[in-house]
């Protein structure tokens, strides 16, 4: 099956609709009736080979939508292009069915279109069991709360590596409003100092063995170690946060396999050179997916992360920010969302405050995230986040879905 990325952005005006055009490499007045009002979604292909790509523009000429196709690349020395398609949820509907009768590999891309299609509509209460503990999707924005037990965390490192101040720390954060508590022992900090599975496992046992008896919620573990996430499973953990995704540790999927257990998957990758820097993610994402799909993990099991953090997790402080600005274009992998912004770097750069004066930063990003249909918020002040979200859903969750013309 080849995999051309497809995935709806947000063209809410000329100017937005300029710009996904001018980033294909095509002339901002090619798609004819853009000019002067809002568009709503778009679908955006990237690395067609030309025949496929003029079959798709001609098919979605022919039912009354746009399209527009800029020769811009060549993949595996064949000429390629990204694609912008414009139209109605039923203008889509239509291609999906006629793509299913054509060659390469449309036929394929036609079934996908068919679930981008389901990505669209207003999210649907639904319950994740997590080993015991459920927790309710798409009824409102989740709040996971940080307990960080390393000595050198970027944030609050050394704070609470006692097992008295953490059992305290945690307790006050689900007390605040968190529906997660998510538990480190290895810093992910630039240039930290790499710990061994052993040591981690040491700082994380005694924690989570007085934990699990005493919280409500469920407990994450953040580790990228099969052995450490082994035995947090084998001690009751109810789901796992893994900031490379299943993909540096080749035996994590089988263990979050083996316990069933919901994951977390990041993106992460050494150094910020990219070719598109969505698709280039949303490749390694569907990697991870896959990886977890293998051992039996489905849907609302495999939680997809976009990794903001700067330089640590392979960005740059202009890729962070457009991340931020497209946060609604994963929702078209078709798995919970979950955005870690609290005090990253990323605010810090942006408004020139150190890590202690970034509450305010961190707060509006996470309202872009309930703007953009992000399910979980990773954050380190969850009574002030927890009261922004409720705002945020308020208004947004209400909205959701409607920008789409069923038409």
């Amino acid at each position: 099956m080849k995999d051309y990325s497809p995935r709806w952005i947000n063209l809410n005006n000329e100017t937005e609709a300029k710009k996904a055009m001018q980033q294909i490499g095509s002339d901002p007045g090619g798609i004819a009736h853009m000019a002067g009002k809002p568009i709503g979604r778009a679908l955006k292909l990237e690395n067609v080979p030309l025949p496929a790509a003029h079959i798709i523009k001609q098919e979605m000429l022919s039912l009354g939508g746009d399209a527009a196709v800029h020769r811009n690349v060549v993949v595996n020395k064949i000429e390629a292009s990204d694609i912008l398609l414009v139209g109605t949820a039923k203008h889509f509907r239509r291609l999906s069915q006629k793509l299913a009768a054509q060659p390469f590999g449309l036929k394929d891309l036609g079934k996908s279109l068919k679930g981008l299609l389901e990505t669209l509509e207003p999210p649907k209460q639904r319950v994740l069991p997590c080993r015991g503990k459920d927790i309710v999707l798409g009824e409102r924005t989740l709040i996971m709360g940080i307990l960080n037990l390393t000595p050198d965390s970027f944030s609050d490192g050394g704070k609470f590596n006692t097992l008295e101040r953490a059992i305290k720390q945690a307790e006050a954060l689900v007390e605040q409003g968190a529906d997660i508590l998510d538990i480190g022992a290895e810093s992910t900090r630039l240039n930290h100092d790499p710990v061994s599975a052993e040591e981690e496992w040491h700082r994380l046992e005694a924690v989570i063995k007085a934990l699990l008896p005493r919280l409500a919620v469920p407990i994450s573990v953040d580790t990228y170690k099969a052995e450490v996430a082994e035995r947090a499973l084998a001690a009751g953990v109810h789901m796992i946060n893994d900031v490379w995704g299943l993909q540096k540790d080749p035996g994590m999927a089988e263990v979050v396999g083996k316990y069933q257990a919901p994951v977390i998957v990041m993106h992460n990758q050494e150094g910020s050179s990219y070719h598109h820097l969505i698709g280039d993610m949303m490749a390694y994402l569907k990697k991870s997916i896959h990886l977890a799909e293998e051992q039996g993990l489905t849907g609302d099991q495999i939680i997809i992360d976009p990794g903001i953090g700067g330089v640590a997790f392979g960005k740059s402080l202009d890729f962070d920010l457009e991340i931020m600005s497209r946060l609604g274009e994963f929702r078209s992998l078709g798995h919970p969302i979950l955005l870690g912004t609290s005090r990253k770097s990323m605010i810090g750069q942006t408004l020139n405050l150190p890590m202690e004066e970034r509450l305010e930063g961190t707060l509006a990003t996470s309202v872009v995230g309930v703007a953009a249909g992000v399910d979980i918020l990773r954050v380190h002040d969850v009574q002030a986040n927890k009261r922004a979200v409720q705002m945020a859903d308020a208004i947004y969750r209400r909205k959701r879905g409607e920008n789409f013309s069923g038409a």
